[in-house]
Order: structure tokens, then sequence, then C-alpha cells
């Protein structure tokens, strides 16, 4: 039940980083393009030089967000300290392969580690509530199983960062998503903390919508990603939110399947769409090219940019809305 208090914790996790998210990412991307971090949007028939990187201003944002929080209400703070750290150690291998492009085997290995904070505070419990069974227990395995599902949650929505504002977009709805779910189990902390990452979303999709201004690169992407793993574990609402992230699973399982193994895009000379002389998109034919959800959208016929990642938001609003109802049959199995 949303409360005074409970009000104001979200309200203020959510200004502070909507606030520090939306007015970081200009200065960042002046920076990027001052010193030629710059990505061509292949999208677009004139290839324009867009600044990368630009995920830098989500994990400055969000800690920004996540310090002014804590400060109000100091309780949080070991739940707010996993969560930073967690995001926080994504981000900076982001940055590192932003720069030095890693193996699509070694992202993420790395990306695991993202899960130290929540083991060594111990933000975690091993009790998993599974639909129509409620609450499992799962002792150790569960402690081997946190690093697996940070590193997935990483790379499956560093995976969906292919079009403008498809990766911000989605990674909003399923960050309200998880808010909803927290509020209505009661776990405070955790939903402040899930409305600080809306709030980030929000912003970055501003700015990387179409025509994009600005890209997040895997520095974005894999801080992205590694919070939501870390509100999933944290919160206990594993099972609805891996119906939630269930298009950036397909989209990345699909993707791995189809290339028959862990390999990089820029790795990949087939590419999945094919950008026509009239600026639509169609799903290439080019044998061994990787299935991904945009090549699944495109295959009845030639769409637009915005039209593809419209279909990207509508099935994760599809899977947004089943998630809810997961978290139900949750409940159910805990009575």
């Amino acid at each position: 039940m949303l409360d005074s208090v409970t009000l104001a914790s979200l309200t203020i996790s959510f200004i502070a980083t909507l606030v520090a998210t939306f007015a970081t990412i200009p200065i960042v991307a002046r920076f990027m393009r001052r010193h030629g971090i710059v990505g061509k949007d292949v999208h677009k028939l004139s290839s324009p030089e867009i600044p990368e990187m630009c995920g830098v201003a989500v994990v400055v944002g969000l800690a920004l967000g996540q310090i002014v929080f804590v400060v109000i209400f100091p309780s949080a703070v070991r739940m707010v300290a996993a969560f930073v750290g967690t995001f926080v150690i994504a981000g900076a291998i982001g940055v590192f392969d932003d720069i030095h492009p890693l193996s699509g085997k070694a992202k993420p290995a790395l990306t695991a580690l993202a899960c130290l904070p929540i083991i060594l505070l111990k933000t975690y419990s091993p009790l998993p509530a599974i639909p129509f069974v409620g609450e499992v227990s799962m002792t150790t395995i569960y402690i081997v199983m946190i690093p697996i599902a940070l590193a997935v949650t990483s790379n499956a929505v560093n995976m969906m960062d292919v079009m403008n504002g498809a990766m911000p977009g989605t990674a909003a709805i399923i960050s309200a998503t998880a808010t909803l779910i927290l509020i209505a189990s009661g776990q405070l902390e955790i939903a402040a903390m899930a409305a600080a990452l809306l709030a980030a979303m929000l912003a970055l999709y501003y700015f990387n919508r179409f025509p994009a201004k600005v890209f997040s690169g895997d520095t974005g992407s894999l801080t992205i990603g590694a919070a939501l793993g870390a509100l999933a574990i944290m919160g206990k609402i594993e099972a609805a939110m891996i119906v939630a992230l269930m298009p950036q699973i397909m989209n990345s399982f699909y993707g791995l399947v189809s290339v028959r193994g862990l390999r990089e895009r820029r790795e990949i000379r087939q590419r999945p769409t094919k950008l026509l002389d009239n600026g639509l998109l169609e799903a290439s034919s080019e044998t061994g090219a990787p299935v991904t959800l945009a090549r699944l959208i495109l295959a009845e016929g030639p769409l637009s940019e915005k039209q593809v990642v419209s279909g990207m938001l509508f099935l994760t609003a599809i899977s947004a809305a089943l998630a809810l109802v997961t978290y139900w049959t949750t409940l159910v199995g805990a009575h």
C-alpha cells in the first residue's frame, strides 16, 4: 500500500535520478563527440555519427540518485550499496568493452562478477518464489545461480541495443513493471531502486529515441541489464522478471543459436537486417545472418526503424503484463 513514507521515498528516488541522468547525458555526449568517440547510425541512409558511451551518464545518474535516497533514508544503505556496486561493476566492464572490445566469451564471464556486492552484502534470499508453488529452498545452488543470472540479464539487454530507443524503451517498461510488483510486495527500498532505474531509462530514451542523439554503448546496456538482474534477485521477484525479460532473453537465445555460440556483433560479418534505398529495413536473406527479434519482426516485409522498435516495445509490454500475472501466481502458491 502506498503510504506517505513509501510515496515520498519513491518520488525522491525517481526525481533525483531523472534530474541527474537528464542533466548528465548532454555533458557526456559533448565530451564523447569532442574526443571522437562516436559511432555510425547504420540504420539511416546518411549514416550520421552519434556520440558513443553515453551510458556513462546512466551510471552517474543512478549512483547520484541512490546517494540522495540513502541520505534521506539511511536504513536502506546495505541494499543501496549492493545495488550500486552491482551496476557500477557492470558499467566498468562496459567502459572497458567500449574502448577495448571483449570477445563473446569474455564479456559474459566478466559481467558475472557484477554479482559480488549482492553476495558479499548478503542482499539475497535462497528462497525464490515459484508460480503456484511458493517459496522453494535452494540454499547453496542459489549462490551459484546469481552470477549466471547477472551475466544473462546484462548481455540480453546488451543484445537488444540495436536500434534507436529499443533498449531504453523496453528497459523502461520492465523497470516500471518491477516497481509495481515491488510496491505490491511491500518492498519499499527495492521499489525505490526500481523507480530510479525507470527514471534513468526515461531520460536515456529521450535522447536515444528516433532519431538518436546519443548511443549508450555497452557501458549503458550492461549497467542496465545488471541493474534489472539485481532488482530480480534482491527483490525476490525472479520468476516475474524472467517473464518480463522474455523478449530480451529470446532475442539473445535465437542470436546465439543462429551463430552457433558466444560471438560479438563485431565478430559477425552478416547482419540480421538490410537498409533499403528508400530508408526502410528488411530482413536479411544472407546465409549465416543472425536470427534476432528485429529480423523476425521484419519477416513479413520491410518496415521503418520506428515501426520495428514499436514492435519490440509492444512485445515487451505483453511480457510485462504476463509478468504481473506471474507475480500473482506466486502469491497463490504462497497461500
